[in-house]
């Protein structure tokens, strides 16, 4: 329970009609979730406008509206609050209703196209390991750390966040790292958060049926950056030519790590392979469980990250040489008939094409590779011949499935991927719609030594079709099948 003109702290106000001495004992933007003494906030979306319920909210207890248009009709014992935006105003009320708790953590940022969800974990993880209370929110889960809850976005909505960003203070927690996307930038979830620290992964195609121009996606994500405070650190990865973009107006202080050029943060690759890359970090030698050229950029984000942040370099090395590799991320098996399944998250263009050429760095050529890959509906349609393009150039054989095709028809995506596939390549690919179906037929094409690829869905364990979801797991399926082989 709080005052409402608390909660209204640093709000930008337009106008106020009725008492803000009230108290408000929840803050909704679901007019079904509301009760007596709750704060209605109305948010514009994309389906529906929070404006249409207000009345609806008032009927079920709300005591005071926050809203971009106010009413004609005002109730008399409702304070009602003006703002320009309320998506914006809703992330500074709920920092403020939960008593701003990103000022009692130290929180880390971390967004770009592909990486997120790696770095933020492996950061999660090697905290952890050092013996310090740690909270995660990322694409996989939400841990406030011991206790784990299911994730439901890469970014929760601002309420949410700040929720369990309380809980996380309760729990005493220290660190707090956490995924940042376009989707929660543009849409303010983050705005009132404290962050003491950004990375910047990389940034490729993705999210343009949302942002509609990569030069929109790519500012929204340099928003993230231009809003640290002078006290903050921006960490870019500056073989990615955007990672100057990021730094070009950001107060905090800045810091880059690369593979490829000059850089405050270095590595080389000495050893690549399937158990694991030797990496020369700065002057110094360390060896990660974690595989391929991108996993080596991600180690670095974290190795900088962590010195950053106030670990000892030694024990930062040490530390990383005892990481687990992430949920859905370049997981693999080996079966008793030496047939390699791996099982990757890569649904963008760029992180196909890397975990590709990852493979094929490291195998003898000897082996077939074989690539089961789709492409989600409702989603971003441009990417979906260079999907194709990709699969079929770096694949020895590659089956188009069904991803998550949600509301578009699934033979009507796969149409879209085979338009990238190149004559040459023909010969190569076949399509099969359902996709428990194509990993079976990879298993059953599978030699000895051979590799298949699972791409798109990593961690997810359901499969979203017309609405639904139905159960269903890359992993688990692919060792059913490769276990039926072996009997």
């Amino acid at each position: 329970m709080i005052v409402l003109k608390d909660i209204l702290y640093k709000v930008t106000l337009n106008a106020v009609v009725g008492d803000t001495g009230m108290h408000v004992y929840a803050v909704n933007f679901d007019s079904r979730k509301i009760e007596d003494g709750h704060l209605f906030v109305a948010i514009r979306g994309l389906v529906a406008d929070g404006h249409n319920y207000i009345d609806t909210a008032i009927k079920s207890g709300a005591t005071s509206i926050v809203c971009e248009t106010l009413p004609e009709n005002l109730v008399e014992s409702v304070a009602y609050v003006e703002v320009d935006n309320t998506s914006r105003a809703l992330a500074v009320i709920a920092s403020n209703f939960y008593g701003n708790p990103s000022e009692n953590l130290r929180l880390v940022g971390v967004t770009g196209t592909n990486g997120k969800t790696t770095v933020s974990s492996l950061l999660y993880q090697l905290f952890k390991k050092a013996g310090y209370k740690v909270g995660l929110l990322s694409t996989v889960k939400i841990m406030v750390d011991e206790i784990e809850y299911k994730a439901t976005h890469t970014t929760p909505d601002s309420l949410t966040i700040n929720k369990y960003l309380s809980e996380m203070n309760a729990e005493g927690v220290e660190f707090c790292f956490m995924e940042v996307s376009s989707h929660g930038i543009h849409q303010y979830r983050t705005e009132g958060l404290y962050f003491e620290g950004g990375i910047f992964t990389n940034l490729s195609h993705d999210h343009l049926d949302y942002h509609n121009t990569f030069a929109e996606y790519r500012d929204v994500k340099k928003k993230f950056f231009d809003e640290l405070p002078s006290k903050a650190f921006a960490l870019v990865n500056a073989d990615d030519k955007n990672g100057v973009v990021m730094l070009q107006n950001t107060k905090a202080k800045k810091y880059s790590y690369a593979l490829k050029q000059y850089a405050d943060y270095r590595t080389q690759i000495l050893e690549n392979q399937f158990g694991g890359l030797l990496l020369k970090v700065n002057d110094s030698e360390v060896w990660t469980r974690l595989i391929g050229n991108f996993n080596a950029y991600n180690v670095l984000a974290i190795y900088a990250t962590a010195e950053l942040l106030g670990l000892e370099k030694v024990e930062i090395l040490r530390l990383i040489s005892d990481l687990d590799s992430v949920s859905g991320r370049f997981q693999y098996i080996i079966s008793d008939e030496k047939i390699t399944a791996i099982v990757d998250y890569a649904h963008t263009p760029d992180a196909l094409k890397n975990v590709l050429e990852t493979i094929n760095s490291i195998r003898t050529k000897n082996e077939e590779l074989i690539t089961v890959v789709g492409c989600g509906g409702d989603r971003d349609k441009t990417k979906r011949p260079k999907m194709g393009h990709i699969a079929s150039a770096l694949s020895t054989k590659v089956i188009f499935t069904s991803d998550n095709p949600r509301s578009e028809k699934p033979q009507d995506i796969l149409n879209e991927i085979e338009a990238g596939v190149e004559p040459q390549n023909f010969k190569k690919s076949l399509t099969i719609e359902d996709r428990k179906q194509a990993i079976k037929t990879a298993c059953l094409m599978a030699q000895p030594n051979d590799i298949i690829l699972i791409a798109g869905k990593g961690h997810e364990n359901y499969q979203e079709i017309n609405g639904e979801r139905f159960d269903f797991d890359d992993l688990k399926t692919v060792k059913e099948f490769l276990k039926q082989l072996q009997k």
